[in-house]
């Protein structure tokens, strides 16, 4: 994977981002299992003088205004601490292993297949290498929990040199599920966002307690496997959990100007049997898709469970199935374009689905790799 070591130039003016370092990343097209969206958040960091931590997993690329300072200094979009300072005169500069750090909460546990370390704007005040570590406890842990000495942490990004104003992005191989992380800075300095990108792998216990829900939820281990437009906004929002609360928060497509239409597959949880729909249009009132159907798969062929049917703006739209149908993909085509905000597909696992599902969480609490304790 393609690394920007070292620091950027000093801002020249115009652009912010006309000189911003970055690569294309194959793991980002994965879920951000660190949206916020999803319930992740910055618990605790050991500093954050200059700039809060929770700006670290904020929407959207972080902004720069050169002309805004405060109290402290200049303002800026990410998590940035104070300057670290040796313990005496004769001795002025940090130790080699001091470092801050920040512990993250992921919005939904899952595998993780990259992380990208954003310094964007972080120019000459960025930490000069970083690590990242993972760990899986249940329930909702509180940071003493987790900073405890018995807690095991997996190693998921070495400590590496980065780049200033640049996407360091970073490919990790375990196959253990993770529900916080931990990430380090050395010696000190600024970050602007963390991305964790990967496959939500949900608690099976959780799901068979729920007994019905939304199996195409990404929350719940559902994905977008392929769409055939991303051109306004990404076709992942249609399963993020909640309503949306503006029109970008759905998905829509660019205008089609031949006789096509446009679609979007999704992978279940598991196998599953699904017994009612919502195509929800929120937001979308000029640009709506026209009509819906839905189909689905589970051993490679597809079959229609709900035609062809008129749907109407900013509206939600609930279909109970005439009979339960099994599946592992589903199929929404919409005609001729435009966009919907969520897809909802009620149901419950299966015994081969939570079966599956059950070896998959089992097999991904043990994967080989050594743990280590924080020692922050």
């Amino acid at each position: 994977m393609k690394r920007f070591t070292g620091d950027a130039g000093p801002y020249p003016g115009g652009d912010p981002y006309a000189d911003y370092r970055t690569s294309v990343f194959p793991f980002a097209a994965a879920c951000d299992l660190a949206d916020r969206r999803l319930g992740a958040g910055v618990i605790a960091a050991s500093d954050e003088f200059f700039a809060d931590r929770e700006n670290l997993l904020a929407p959207g690329p972080a902004r720069f205004d050169p002309g805004t300072f405060g109290h402290k200094g200049k303002i800026m979009d990410g998590w940035e601490t104070r300057r670290r300072r040796g313990a005496a005169a004769g001795a002025p500069h940090p130790g080699d292993g001091d470092h801050d750090w920040a512990l993250v909460r992921l919005g939904a546990p899952g595998l993780i297949g990259g992380i990208v370390v954003d310094t964007a704007h972080f120019r000459g005040n960025y930490g000069k290498w970083v690590s990242v570590e993972g760990t899986s406890l249940p329930g909702t842990p509180a940071p003493a929990d987790l900073l405890a000495a018995d807690v095991p942490w997996t190693e998921l990004v070495p400590r590496t040199e980065v780049g200033g104003h640049a996407a360091n992005g970073f490919t990790v191989t375990s196959a253990r599920r993770f529900t916080h992380l931990l990430l380090r800075q050395y010696p000190d300095g600024g970050i602007a966002r963390l991305r964790v990108y990967g496959t939500v792998l949900p608690d099976p216990g959780w799901l068979a307690a729920l007994g019905t829900c939304d199996l195409a939820a990404l929350e719940h281990g559902g994905s977008v496997e392929d769409a055939s437009d991303r051109f306004y906004s990404p076709p992942e929002n249609t399963i993020l959990p909640g309503r949306p609360g503006r029109m970008d928060d759905g998905w829509e497509t660019r205008r089609r100007r031949d006789k096509g239409h446009d679609w979007i597959r999704y992978a279940l949880a598991a196998q599953a049997e699904l017994r009612a729909v919502e195509i929800d249009t929120a937001y979308l009132k000029g640009n709506a898709a026209g009509w819906a159907s839905l189909s689905v798969s589970d051993d490679g062929d597809w079959t229609e469970i709900l035609p062809r049917t008129r749907l109407q703006p900013d509206t939600n739209h609930r279909f109970v199935l005439p009979a339960p149908a099994t599946a592992r993909r589903v199929r929404l085509d919409v005609f001729p374009d435009g966009g919907i905000s969520r897809l909802r597909l009620h149901g419950s696992l299966t015994a081969t689905g939570a079966r599956e599902l059950a070896e998959r969480y089992a097999a991904a609490r043990r994967d080989g790799r050594p743990d280590t304790p924080p020692g922050i």
